[in-house]
């Protein structure tokens, strides 16, 4: 149910129904933020997700815009390649998606020999059937960089007076997402130096939209409407064919890009919005030699492509005229899914100006990712812009996943493991006469229209729609137990309860079924506590009676299946965490990275006020040589650096076997084999919450054995006054496993190897851990600190840490 891109390569099958879905490729010059990931990748996944689901043969094809003006401009900013920022953003946005759990069957790269061999292919083509011009056109030229600028090295004034918008870039404006030339802008300014460019005269390459547009408007009349269209697919589209197809460029005075096979143009590269949905196909190239299965195969294949708003007439109207012009069998796009912008709190998100949430960001927040795409995908803006707010997001979580679908699940299996006595001892009962049971058959029949519902929903890829409606499923749970009052029919009416806990039992399997397009990793947890296999494939077929079966909820788990352990499915996100939140992702990236500097500028402060000993004395201070012979060598000072505090990775987790409220972990502590731990944070840190965590760990304490497992170190927590809540001291992201954790002042002093008990060396320091009113971990007023920056903990102010 994750990743797909290790499975075997798939190609179409003849006969059955065969889905080829991009999602529009991200450039790689800055770390996509929540508005991109739902945007594009997160809608596709679910789709694709929900198609593997019904047994159709589907590959879903993303990967890096790698080429064109924008690369080579975070190149300039950062002082490196664009080959250079190519590498280390395509890692950025392949971890990104990979917490996210995206399922792609290849996330590739433009900048591929693929990539080049096809789109050199294409151009021929076009070339060949006499669908390309040559012109003479003006583009700026800056003096100081000795250059022409390409489009997005040019900043100036959009010429539309309802916009006006004064930081308007040369291909295209912000604000109001009209495509521009750069000769267009008004007061155009060199990115670069800032300087104002002068027009030189430069020979190009035009793909002549003007002849290609019967062909193109044949295609958008019957598909559009046979493909379902999104409306502001269409209008974007209709607004294009209304003010008259142009020639367009493809070509650019640029380096870092697919060069242009002609001896006239051979200085020049294909300009970036001709040779990115090429991409598509070359990503698929990369996936599979024979790709033309899929994209020279529209009888058998269907292509799906998601994106946001501002990418829609490249994908109806240039990507498609450029296949059509070449003459051949092309599997055309079917079905284009099209989202508007997702606003940040009061204003919008943006990667240029560093404004929202961004998904390097979320990993920190402790907030699961299940949480994420639910929230993100219950706001998807299908047919206006939507909002992000830290408020919304907790009054979903709390409401709809905690007081809802994960209640309705926890009362189901929290019964049926119960004791016989007093449940059914983790085993299924049998559900004899569940079609004669008046409120069962009756709830059957309503989750087989909610079913059918969420189908039809899926298909025509409403996707907010489908998960509304599987939510509802929930509520009916939920109902359908209130009124069955089945804690009183287990001691009036044992044959009903039974119906009524199987029932519940399978709805909740369906429920897995349905969400897992949705929250993957929630489905896998519930598979778990179903003890069902977790690499079975949820299947939701015509073909095996699925969707039929959704009318008789009872037969989806056999009568003696022993379930596995109960636990809650979600946290409840509390106040004060969501004030913290507000308050640390508000602003821009560079307003937050000014507010960091001035904390950490503080500390110093902090530090340098600080009387604390280090062990070592002044000179005028020294004892006086003494002819008295020398006592006994002096006790090492109790100091903190002799506590041997590293970066942890939890690589496993699980509960103790014989101590219910006792973790035993795997850490990786930068050692040839991670490190056992033992920790007693089960009463305060859901198990899910615990797996591939960053944590501090205190490695020289002597090794313990608890409840017959030999603990070989403690990880550090914090807790409030009355000791209700517990916190993980956790380390930035950016910190590395293994590496010490110092203190200004200490960072040489070297640990003991291991503390001796006796000399009580971790009782003395101890209480004078703590964190403070910032929610810093420290010693006394010392942080504790990494390379990455200092450790934290989510809310617990002025807490202990032990």
């Amino acid at each position: 149910m994750g990743d797909h891109s290790a499975a075997a390569v798939k190609l179409p099958i003849p006969g059955k129904r065969n889905i080829l879905i991009t999602s529009a490729l991200p450039y790689v010059n800055n770390v996509p933020h929540l508005g991109n990931i739902i945007g594009c990748v997160l809608s596709a996944d679910v789709f694709a997700r929900y198609c593997r689901i019904r047994g159709y043969v589907v590959i879903y094809i993303c990967g890096a815009d790698e080429y064109g003006t924008a690369t080579e401009t975070k190149a300039l900013e950062e002082g490196c390649s664009p080959k250079e920022i190519c590498d280390k953003y395509h890692a950025i946005h392949k971890d990104v998606y990979n917490w996210f759990n995206i399922s792609f069957d290849e996330f590739g790269r433009t900048s591929s020999p693929q990539q080049t061999e096809i789109c050199q292919a294409i151009f021929k083509k076009l070339l060949d059937k006499n669908w390309l011009s040559e012109n003479t056109m003006q583009q700026p030229y800056c003096d100081t960089c000795k250059r022409f600028l390409s489009d997005r090295l040019v900043e100036g004034t959009c010429p539309f007076p309802v916009c006006n918008n004064a930081s308007a870039r040369g291909d295209q404006c912000e604000k109001c997402s009209k495509l521009l030339n750069p000769t267009d802008l008004l007061d155009p300014k060199c990115k670069v130096c800032r300087n104002t460019p002068r027009i030189r005269d430069t020979n190009h390459l035009f793909l002549e939209l003007p002849l290609l547009e019967d062909k193109l408007v044949e295609y958008i009349n019957s598909t559009s409407v046979a493909g379902g269209w999104s409306s502001n697919a269409v209008q974007a589209t209709n607004g294009w064919l209304r003010e008259g197809l142009k020639p367009r460029c493809i070509t650019r005075d640029l380096k870092w890009g697919v060069p242009v096979p002609h001896e006239k143009f051979s200085d020049k590269v294909f300009y970036v919005w001709f040779d990115a949905p090429i991409g598509y196909v070359s990503i698929t190239a990369c996936h599979t030699p024979e790709w033309e299965k899929w994209w020279k195969n529209p009888e058998n294949v269907e292509l799906y492509q998601f994106m946001g708003k501002d990418n829609v007439p490249f994908h109806t109207v240039i990507f498609p005229s450029t296949l059509l012009g070449t003459g051949e069998n092309w599997t055309l796009m079917k079905t284009i899914s099209v989202t508007e912008y997702l606003n940040y709190e009061a204003g919008k998100f943006s990667k240029s100006n560093g404004v929202g949430v961004f998904g390097n960001d979320v990993k920190d927040t402790n907030i699961p990712v299940e949480v994420w795409r639910y929230y993100l995908l219950t706001n998807r803006p299908e047919t206006s812009d939507s909002t992000f707010t830290w408020a919304d997001l907790q009054a979903k979580l709390n409401s709809e996943l905690l007081s809802n679908l994960g209640n309705f699940i926890n009362r189901v299996l929290s019964f049926i493991a119960k004791e016989p006595a007093l449940g059914y001892g983790s085993v299924i009962p049998d559900a004899q006469g569940a079609d004669s049971h008046p409120l069962t058959k009756s709830l059957g029949d309503k989750v087989g229209n909610y079913v059918e519902q969420y189908i039809e929903a899926m298909e025509n890829v409403k996707l907010k729609q489908g998960l509304k409606v599987a939510m509802a499923i929930s509520g009916e749970g939920n109902a359908y137990l209130q009124e069955s009052q089945f804690w009183k029919l287990y001691k009036e009416d044992k044959i009903s309860c039974s119906v009524v806990m199987k029932t519940s039992a399978g709805l909740v399997y369906l429920l897995a079924c349905l969400l897992e397009p949705f929250m993957p990793s929630f489905s896998l947890e519930v598979l778990k506590q179903l003890n069902l296999p977790l690499d079975k494939q949820l299947t939701l077929s015509d073909e095996n009676g699925d969707v039929e079966r959704a009318k008789r909820p009872w037969e989806y788990i056999p009568a003696g299946h022993k379930i596995g352990t109960p636990a809650l499915l979600f946290k409840e996100l509390k106040d004060e965490e969501v004030a913290f939140y507000s308050e640390k992702f508000a602003g821009s990236q560079a307003d937050r990275k000014v507010k960091a500097d001035a904390e950490a500028k503080k500390v110093t402060e902090k530090f340098k006020e600080a009387k604390i000993s280090d062990g070592k004395t002044g000179k005028k201070d020294r004892p006086k040589k003494s002819s008295e012979p020398k006592p006994k060598a002096a006790e090492t000072e109790i100091t903190i650096s002799r506590l041997d505090i590293r970066v942890g990775l939890i690589t496993k987790v699980q509960k103790h076997p014989d101590a219910d409220s006792l973790y035993v972990e795997e850490i990786d502590v930068g050692e040839p084999q991670p490190r056992t731990v033992v920790s007693g944070l089960v009463n305060f840190i859901p198990l899910e919450e615990m797996q591939n965590r960053k944590v501090c760990v205190l490695c020289n304490l002597k090794p313990a054995n608890m409840r017959g497992i030999k603990s070989q170190a403690m990880v550090l927590a914090a807790s409030n006054n009355d000791h209700t809540k517990v916190e993980l001291v956790e380390p930035p992201q950016g910190a590395v496993a293994g590496e010490r954790v110092t203190f200004p002042g200490f960072e040489e002093g070297l640990p003991d190897d291991v503390l001796n008990p006796k000399k009580k060396v971790w009782e003395t320091l101890q209480p004078d851990l703590h964190t403070d009113k910032d929610l810093v971990a420290c010693y006394k007023n010392l942080p504790l600190t990494t390379s990455a920056g200092v450790c934290k903990v989510t809310s617990i102010a002025q807490g202990s840490i032990r």
